[in-house]
């Protein structure tokens, strides 16, 4: 899963693959914890529910499209992402999740994506 990182020309860009990759090493979701991973742009947040022993997607929302939350990339959006991410684990009655921040920060939009999913009910 190594990718060179020469390519990039943004040095920011080249610091998150760098954290993603060695976050990546070490999360691993399976049925009984599924892992949360999350990708954020300037104006949208994608939030997938992945089980990687079956390499499937189990569910995702994002905040955009038909069956997207309406909410913008912000702090609230987050917020509501989280809810919407919450409810659809308990209806698949899992109880706890992996999250993988994908290299971001965990500050701003991302903790509170996660405080969200753990004041719905979820382990995180």
């Amino acid at each position: 899963m190594r990718k060179p990182n020469g390519k990039l020309k943004s040095e920011s860009a080249r610091k998150r693959l760098r954290r993603k990759l060695s976050i990546r090493k070490t999360l691993i979701g399976d049925s009984s914890r599924p892992r949360v991973c999350v990708t954020k742009s300037s104006k949208n947040l994608f939030v997938q529910v992945i089980n990687d022993e079956e390499s499937k997607t189990l569910f995702s929302v994002q905040t955009f499209g038909k069956k997207g939350v309406e909410a913008k990339a912000n702090k609230d959006g987050a917020k509501l992402v989280g809810a919407k991410i919450a409810e659809g684990l308990k209806e698949q009655k899992i109880e706890s999740v992996v999250f993988d921040r994908s290299g971001y920060k965990y500050h701003g939009v991302i903790a509170a994506l996660a405080d969200s999913i753990r004041e719905n009910g979820i382990q995180v």
